[in-house]
């Protein structure tokens, strides 16, 4: 099967988006060897060009995770956004953000990986973050959180899907569905908690 990225890495540099396909390239090694299988030499060799060509774009290994992390998020939130407004339920439009979120993990493990790595700077998860909040508190309208509280949930919520979606991915949850239940039905039993203790 002949190798869509081209098949020299010495080909000289003559590449329309070189920028782009690096990053493509480099979401396609993360998702299969993990963050530790990236590496310039190898995107580099994936795209078809010379080892030097990528410090075109980018000035080091983590500059290229970083631009992976940065797509990632903004995809990332444009999918939740989506999620939200399929419904005018709140409850509803937050179970479809649920969802979204397995989803995204699911169909872009590569992105994911690496929107999760040890250095993304932590402003790039704040729309995504903010998007969990507003679900919230859109579905709360009515049970007087206070700000604070509202973005406590919305971080509580977060964290059990990220640990459900690093669970799935990792293969100890086998089934789709009971990963999807088990974020629904939790993210329920915490805003059940905080509605009955305010905490």
């Amino acid at each position: 099967m002949r190798n869509p990225f081209g098949s020299s890495a010495s080909r000289p540099y003559h590449h329309g988006n070189l920028r782009q396909a690096l990053v493509d390239a480099a979401d396609q090694l993360v998702a299969e060897r993990g963050l530790g299988g990236l590496t310039f030499a190898e995107a580099a060799k994936r795209v078809g060009v010379t080892g030097a060509a990528p410090y075109r774009h980018f000035s080091d290994r983590q500059a290229l995770v970083d631009e992976l992390a940065r797509q990632g998020f903004s995809r990332f939130t444009n999918d939740l956004a989506a999620a939200a407004a399929s419904t005018p339920q709140p409850i509803d439009a937050f179970a479809a953000m649920g969802r979204a979120y397995l989803d995204f993990a699911r169909q872009a493990p590569g992105l994911y990986q690496a929107m999760f790595s040890a250095r993304p700077a932590a402003a790039l998860g704040d729309n995504a973050h903010s998007a969990f909040s507003a679900g919230v508190a859109a579905m709360l309208a009515g049970a007087r959180l206070t700000p604070r509280q509202e973005e406590a949930l919305g971080l509580k919520i977060w964290a059990l899907a990220h640990g459900i979606a690093s669970l799935e991915a990792a293969g100890f949850i086998a089934s789709p569905d009971l990963a999807t239940t088990a974020l629904l039905d939790g993210a329920a039993a915490i805003i059940k908690d905080v509605i009955t203790t305010g905490t």
